[in-house]
C-alpha cells in the first residue's frame, strides 16, 4: 500500500482539496464552493476526494490545511500540518515551477503577489479590502452584461478595441459600466476592458511597489480567463504561465507540505459523519478579552484558540463543561 497525502485549501469563495503521491502525482482532486459554511463544504469536498480513491490502494498519512479556515478545518480533519496560504502557494508554485520569480494569484474575493529567489518567497503582498481586482468584480459584471462569466476570456479575445473602465474600486467600475453600454460601446469591447480593468487594478495595489520579475506564473480561479491572462502578458510585457492545476496549487502546497513534516497521522474519511460545531467566547478574565473559538466533535471540545493567556484556556475548558450541560 502506497502512502499519499491530502492537502485542503479553504476560502471564503471556494474550497480546494488534492490527495497527492510521493512523486506529486495528483490522486484525487475537487473544488467546490465554500457558500459561508467551511466545515459544510469540507465535508462535500472529503466525500468527491473520497469517491476518486482506492483506500486498497493507497493509505493517507499526512494531511495539510491551508486558506482562511486553515485552522478550523485541520482541527476537523486532524491535520498535521497548518500552514498560512503565502506558504503553501510557494512551496506548491516552486515544486512545479522551479524557475518561478513572480507569482500571481487572483480568487474570488482576495488577490496576493508572491516574489520568489532561489526557490524561496522573499516578498509578498495581499489585498482582501477591495473587489475591484478579484474574480468578483468580474462575475457581478458578468451578470450585469448576462454573459456567463466562465465565457468572459473568450468573448474579449474578439475584442479590437478594449473599452477603456474606470476600476478603481468597483462603484466606479460598475456606474461608468453603464455609461459604457449607453453610449454603445460594443460587448466585446466592454468585456476586454473589464479584464484589463482587473489586471490593472490588481498591478496598481497588489503589485504597487514590487518588481515583478519573469518567469510569471498565474493561478487562482481567475487565472481560467484567457482574457485577464492576455492581459496581464500586455501590461507587463512578458510571457505569463498558467498551470493546468493552478486553481488547486494551495491545496497542492499543503499536501506537499504535509509530505515533508515529521508528523504523521492515518486520515480517515469517517469524519464525514461526525457532527461538529464551534462556538465564539470572551474571556473576558483581563484586559485583552480574547475571542477564543471552540470547536466540538459530538459534544466534545476537540480545540480552541485565540487565546493569549492561561485565563483563556481556563474559559474554553469552562465553555466546555457548560456546553455539556445544554
Amino acid at each position: 500500500m502506497e502512502d499519499v497525502f491530502m492537502g485542503i485549501d479553504v476560502g471564503s469563495i471556494s474550497t480546494k482539496g488534492v490527495i497527492l503521491t510521493k512523486d506529486n502525482q495528483i490522486v484525487s482532486s475537487a473544488y467546490i464552493w465554500t457558500e459561508g459554511n467551511p466545515i459544510g463544504a469540507v465535508k462535500e469536498l472529503l466525500h468527491l476526494l473520497q469517491q476518486q480513491f482506492s483506500p486498497e490502494k493507497y493509505r493517507i498519512v499526512g494531511t495539510g490545511t491551508t486558506g482562511s479556515a486553515r485552522q478550523l478545518v485541520g482541527t476537523v480533519v486532524g491535520a498535521t500540518v497548518i500552514k498560512n496560504e503565502i506558504t503553501a502557494h510557494a512551496v506548491g508554485t516552486t515544486t512545479f515551477h522551479p524557475d518561478v520569480r513572480t507569482i500571481l494569484e487572483i480568487g474570488g474575493q482576495d488577490s496576493k503577489i508572491i516574489l520568489v529567489e532561489n526557490g524561496v518567497a522573499i516578498d509578498y503582498a495581499m489585498n482582501t479590502l477591495c473587489a475591484a481586482g478579484t474574480g468578483a468584480f468580474l462575475s457581478s459584471q458578468s451578470n450585469r452584461l448576462g454573459i456567463p462569466v466562465e465565457e468572459m476570456g473568450e468573448i474579449a479575445l474578439k475584442s479590437s478595441h478594449p473599452t477603456q473602465i474606470a476600476a478603481r474600486c468597483t462603484v466606479f467600475a460598475e456606474s461608468d459600466l453603464v455609461h459604457k453600454i449607453q453610449v454603445g460601446h460594443t460587448k466585446e469591447d466592454i468585456v476586454a476592458g473589464l479584464c484589463q480593468a482587473v489586471v490593472g487594478n490588481y498591478l496598481n495595489n497588489v503589485g504597487k511597489g514590487k518588481k515583478i520579475v519573469s518567469p510569471v506564473v498565474f493561478q487562482g480561479g481567475v487565472s481560467k480567463n484567457i482574457g485577464v491572462v492576455k492581459a496581464f502578458e500586455h501590461q507587463l510585457g512578458c510571457p505569463v504561465l498558467v498551470d493546468d492545476n493552478g486553481h488547486l496549487m494551495g491545496a497542492i502546497g499543503a499536501a506537499i507540505l504535509a509530505r515533508r513534516s515529521k508528523n504523521r497521522k492515518e486520515f480517515s474519511f469517517d469524519v464525514e459523519d461526525m457532527e461538529f460545531i464551534t462556538r465564539e467566547i470572551n474571556c473576558g478574565g483581563c484586559p485583552n478579552n480574547c475571542e477564543i473559538i471552540c470547536v466540538y466533535r459530538e459534544g466534545q471540545m476537540i480545540d480552541s484558540w485565540g487565546n493569549r493567556c492561561q485565563r483563556g484556556e481556563a474559559a474554553a475548558r469552562k465553555a466546555a463543561e457548560r456546553f455539556k450541560e445544554e
